[in-house]
């Protein structure tokens, strides 16, 4: 075969294995021709041996939590979410001053290695924890962290990933886009998604997260909602709370060391869909279906760099992880919910005005965490079916708490309101009737009531004084109602 039939087949065949290694990277979706995106870079997928010493194994970063939870049992617990493909598990640490108790709290939530390649974030992570542990009684800001926030830390969300090193999970799916997407009808049957995937969708029906963020390799910059668009195209898709992703995105950007600073990215952030569309993702889930707003750090150039940088890389974005966290506490509206029959919390639902994203109160405390851009006015609604929705318009700068005392709506005098009372038999009915007799409108039934008795009274008295004259005149006697 000559050199002239030689050069098309290689052609050909590069041509073909460069289509087949970007749609891997992309987990099989559509791709686009956008420079500068060197999270898809491939370049660490099979790191050689060199680069993966100085890593903590799946049974170091085990060891390492356990450890941790040893240390540290006054300010944390340990538990796990469930397990990977291969059966690791997938464990969690709680951090906060009454870890594993329920506190009308804002709960935040870190996720490293969801690709398995991607392992720095799985580091950064143990030592966060490790930082906050040693440094909760002489820092401020980890004081803060401890005694405001239950932040919740996932070190690996793929270690099955990790120990075959490569992105995707033990069958080899990429974890970012296997959830359920807004768009299209993909990972919509629970039982075709990864058990890994399951553990985060489950976690997030018991926990209700205000904010959350996961840690990615191989690109600089924090990335927020929306992920994809409608029309599959590159472009700038805002969600109902772009300001509000943009304001904390910034926040991470800028107290990292250099990220603000991106020539690629203006101020280190960007709208996942104008960086480039991706589908089935974990971000755009948790806002959607479980009121998490959450961003995706990309905290290093390199997927996997050498382990003597891990230390730099920590410093980098130390200050960022800590303040991110801390914002779910520094900024927005908080509050609780309460009902002025029963003086019972009441798990009704916070919207702000021009915004149709709703936040649910905890069932516990009915306890609510709104995060706002700080500078701008806001009207803040709480409602609940059976109640009257009230309103309260603050000016937000700094972290604002607004509690809300709702009114029943009116019933009737022989209608039962139904409370959040657990209680039963005569204890709940006579509850019930203390919550009737309560109601503002029914003390003016009762007293106008009253008084046509009185008047009924007087004048029965009179008509029996004066019914012997008439006896003869109006037959039998009847009975007066």
């Amino acid at each position: 075969m000559n050199f002239f039939t030689l050069c098309p087949l290689s052609l050909i065949s590069a041509t073909f294995f460069c289509f087949i290694y970007i749609a891997f990277a992309r987990g099989g979706q559509p791709t686009y021709d956008i420079p500068g995106r060197r999270l898809l870079d491939d370049v660490h997928s099979n790191p050689s041996v060199d680069l993966t010493k100085g890593y903590m194994s799946n049974a170091d970063l085990e060891n390492a939590i356990m450890s941790f939870g040893e240390r540290c049992s006054n300010i944390s617990r340990i538990y796990s979410i469930g397990k990977s493909v291969n059966g690791f598990p997938l464990w969690v640490i709680e951090i906060s001053d009454k870890p594993g108790s329920v506190e009308p709290e804002p709960a935040f939530k870190f996720i490293g290695n969801v690709h398995g390649d991607e392992p720095v974030g799985r580091e950064l992570l143990i030592r966060l924890a490790n930082w906050l542990c040693d440094n909760n009684a002489k820092d401020p800001l980890a004081k803060l962290i401890v005694e405001n926030v239950h932040l919740h830390i996932l070190p690996s969300m793929n270690p099955d990933g990790f120990a075959f090193r490569k992105r995707g999970n033990a069958k080899n799916v990429d974890l970012n886009r296997d959830f359920p997407d807004q768009f299209f009808a993909i990972n919509d049957l629970e039982n075709t998604r990864q058990p890994e995937t399951k553990a985060i969708m489950h976690w997030l029906q018991r926990i209700q997260f205000t904010a959350s963020a996961s840690l990615h390799g191989g690109a600089l910059v924090a990335n927020y909602p929306w992920d994809g668009t409608q029309n599959k195209k590159r472009e700038y898709f805002a969600s109902p709370d772009d300001a509000v992703f943009q304001f904390l995105a910034s926040v991470y950007s800028h107290f990292h060391y250099n990220m603000s600073m991106s020539k690629e990215f203006p101020g280190g952030i960007t709208n996942g869909a104008a960086w480039y569309p991706i589908y089935g993702g974990m971000q755009d889930w948790n806002y959607i279906h479980a009121g998490c707003l959450e961003l995706t750090l990309e905290i290093s150039d390199n997927k996997w760099p050498n382990a003597s940088e891990l230390s730099t890389i920590w410093d980098y974005n130390k200050m960022s992880m800590l303040n991110l966290v801390a914002a779910t506490v520094k900024s927005g509206v908080h509050g609780r919910i309460f009902s002025s029959a029963t003086g019972r919390p009441l798990p009704a639902s916070i919207n702000i005005k021009g915004n149709n994203q709703t936040v649910k109160a905890g069932r516990l405390f009915a306890d609510y965490h709104r995060l706002l851009v700080p500078g701008v006015k806001y009207q803040v609604t709480a409602s609940m079916p059976g109640y009257r929705s009230k309103s309260t318009t603050i000016f937000h700068d700094e972290a604002t708490t607004a509690d809300f005392i709702l009114d029943p709506e009116t019933y009737s005098l022989g209608e039962i309101l139904e409370t959040d009372c657990h209680c039963s038999g005569r204890n709940k009915n006579r509850l019930e009737m203390v919550d009737i007799l309560a109601h503002p409108q029914m003390e003016i039934s009762l007293f106008i009531f009253v008084a046509l008795a009185f008047l009924l009274l007087l004048y029965r008295r009179k008509f029996c004084f004066s019914l012997p004259k008439h006896r003869q005149l109006v037959g039998s006697k009847r009975s007066i109602v």
